[in-house]
């Protein structure tokens, strides 16, 4: 966490910022076009994906229309804010995008050493970009890492997990990737990375890419009860196509056909991470700070590598400043990065491109009458939350923030919470436009090719993607054009 006076020293105008962000969107958006154009499964995948030649195939003439280019559809503040309010979401997108240093606390093992490397596409705060930042940071500052054979240039940025310990037992933690050994600040410092190489010969090694942060905060103001009410309210379309799950507390009311994934504490609906396994955005600030970059925090004080000789900063590493001069200053870079994300806008679909209005509005109607919006609940309302432009809206998710089987094919083996080894959050497709990876792992850049991996043994999706193999290619295509206009 830098001190105030080398923030003020570093701190970029609002101006240069703005104008530093669009034009790496712009390269990203360069770059993407050719990436979006092989759907190639990236190397060092634990679970082989459906390739577009094959989804291409299955689904006839229909074509995923690849990545909408053009401005970045988010990355905006929420619009109403306060001049206060503003001044909260900048700090937080300027500690979002800076990277730690080993004095700061960065390490002994980390993934990258921003929030913004990760969450960088189509804007600040989105998910992987088109050019992986942990090819280069391996070797950064002195880096000693070896490169594991699950990144490339091209493919996305990823966490790897460990199924299983050496004894058989569950595993199901980060294993970081990197280390301080031999960076600028660590002298003294000598670890070694994880055995990758044996643990993908085990098939003991699964991968997460960054999920979006996009509208976080309307989803953070999503009440319960809402989200139990469309789980009822859908109970019988559900069960017709295998739509099942259950309900992980026997609470009078509070059974329903999808299952959530609660919080330990207080038993309400956790939704965030790709098994919803973090109730709010501190919380998931706190942890990713920890876990990705090694930054112990007031949430989590412990360091994950107590190695003496690798400890270079005070722990917990991130703090509030009780003496900082003002209140913005005074907040922990957890509690900015928390407020940044719950500040940022949804992402703005198109109502034209790709494909035309008319053919949006049709796939429109099909993503209903095949099922997918079943799980992909294409909106909810925010409760009366404290911060005015959160409260009362509208959020155009296309999720039901619940965690469904998703059958061998999805599989990663992991549990966390209430959410098994074969189940996953649905994800939100909002902003899927502006996507370049799918899926929880990022194995495809095909849109068409991540539709048809919902089906496999146990998948509670089965039904849904019969239907949609039903439709015929104009209809397809159709539907693939609405997602692409989210």
């Amino acid at each position: 966490m830098r001190a105030p006076i080398t923030r003020l020293t570093n701190r970029l105008t609002n101006v240069s910022l703005v104008v530093i962000t669009i034009g790496l969107v712009s390269l990203q958006l360069a770059i993407a076009k050719s990436t979006a154009q092989s759907s190639a499964v990236s190397p060092g995948s634990s679970t082989p994906g459906v390739t577009g030649r094959q989804a291409s195939s299955a689904a006839a003439t229909a074509v995923d229309p690849g990545i909408r280019l053009g401005a970045a559809a988010a990355g905006s503040p929420l619009p109403g804010l306060t001049s206060a309010q503003m001044a909260y979401f900048l700090a937080g997108q300027e500690e979002f995008a800076a990277a730690e240093s080993v004095t700061e606390g960065l390490g002994p093992r980390m993934n990258l050493d921003s929030c913004a490397g990760c969450h960088a596409f189509p804007a600040i705060g989105g998910t992987s970009p088109a050019l992986n930042p942990q090819v280069a940071f391996a070797s950064q500052n002195g880096g000693l890492d070896h490169l594991p054979s699950f990144l490339t240039a091209n493919g996305p940025v990823r966490e790897a997990r460990f199924v299983r310990n050496p004894d058989g037992t569950a595993d199901g933690g980060v294993h970081d990737i990197f280390t301080i050994t031999g960076r600028v600040g660590a002298t003294g410092c000598s670890l070694t990375q994880p055995d990758f190489d044996t643990q993908l010969a085990q098939g003991n090694v699964i991968f997460r890419i960054p999920t979006p942060a996009f509208g976080a905060g309307l989803l953070e103001a999503i009440p319960d009860w809402a989200i139990l009410a469309n789980a009822s309210q859908n109970a019988a379309s559900n069960g017709a196509l295998g739509v099942r799950g259950h309900a992980n507390f026997q609470v009078s009311g509070r059974t329903m056909s999808g299952q959530t994934n609660n919080n330990g504490n207080d038993g309400t609906i956790a939704r965030f991470g790709w098994k919803a396994q973090n109730k709010s955005l501190l919380l998931f600030s706190g942890e990713a700070y920890n876990v990705e970059m090694g930054i112990s925090n007031e949430l989590f004080q412990t360091e994950r590598d107590e190695t003496s000789s690798c400890q270079f900063a005070t722990v917990p590493n991130d703090t509030t400043r009780t003496d900082a001069v003002s209140t913005v200053d005074s907040l922990s870079d957890m509690e900015k990065f928390a407020i940044f994300m719950r500040f940022l806008a949804p992402p703005a679909p198109s109502v034209d491109s790709p494909g035309g209005a008319a053919s949006i509005g049709k796939g429109s109607a099909f993503f209903t009458s095949v099922g997918c919006a079943l799980c992909h609940t294409p909106s909810f309302s925010t409760g009366s939350t404290a911060v005015a432009p959160l409260r009362n809206q509208k959020v155009n998710v296309f999720s039901d923030l619940l965690v469904h089987n998703m059958g061998v094919g999805l599989a990663d083996g992991v549990s966390q919470g209430q959410a098994g080894p074969q189940e996953f959050r649905s994800a939100p497709l909002w902003g899927l436009g502006q996507r370049l990876f799918f899926l929880h792992d990022g194995r495809t850049t095909d849109l068409l090719a991540a539709i048809l991996a919902h089906e496999s043994t146990g998948s509670e999706a089965n039904g849904v993607i019969k239907n949609f193999r039903s439709l015929n290619a104009n209809q397809k295509q159709d539907l693939l054009n609405f997602l692409r206009s989210l």
